[in-house]
């Protein structure tokens, strides 16, 4: 059986599809695989979403609640690193914007359980105390 180009060769698949789609050479393109790379070009922007806001949450509760003060500015560098990289894709899809609050509870849920388990005898908040204001949110020292 003789692989397609898509399974050969992701790649050349996408150069392939590219000529074919500037020339509008529509009826030879593969379908198929190109549904499916769309499909996950929208996920992935969903995940990377939703994977940066637990990074980002779990470096805020470590920073607000986690006496540490020597780790603090390792956990703001993070705090601000994850806050640029997701202004930049909220920036680049601005769609995402749309998903923010559902992303955050989900953020928030799985950020907490994390740094509950890393830091067991700190008592971390059951729910988010401070604004998730997308702006707000992406700007604010929370621990000022």
């Amino acid at each position: 059986m003789t692989l397609s180009l898509y399974d050969q060769d992701i790649l050349l698949w996408v150069e392939d599809t590219v000529a074919k789609l500037k020339a509008g050479n529509f009826h030879d393109l593969d379908i198929v695989n190109l549904i499916q790379e769309v499909e996950a070009l929208g996920s992935s922007q969903k995940r990377e979403l939703l994977s940066r806001l637990i990074v980002l949450i779990e470096h805020l509760l470590k920073r607000l609640y986690v006496n540490s003060p020597y780790d603090y500015h390792g956990w703001e560098r993070t705090i601000r690193t994850q806050r640029t990289e997701l202004d930049i894709l909220i920036s680049q899809v601005p769609s995402l914007k749309s998903l923010w609050n559902e992303s955050f509870q989900e953020a928030w849920r799985r950020a907490l359980k994390n740094v509950t388990n890393e830091y067991k005898s700190v008592n971390f908040p059951s729910q988010w105390n401070y604004s998730w204001d997308l702006a707000t949110f992406l700007n604010s020292n929370f621990w000022e």
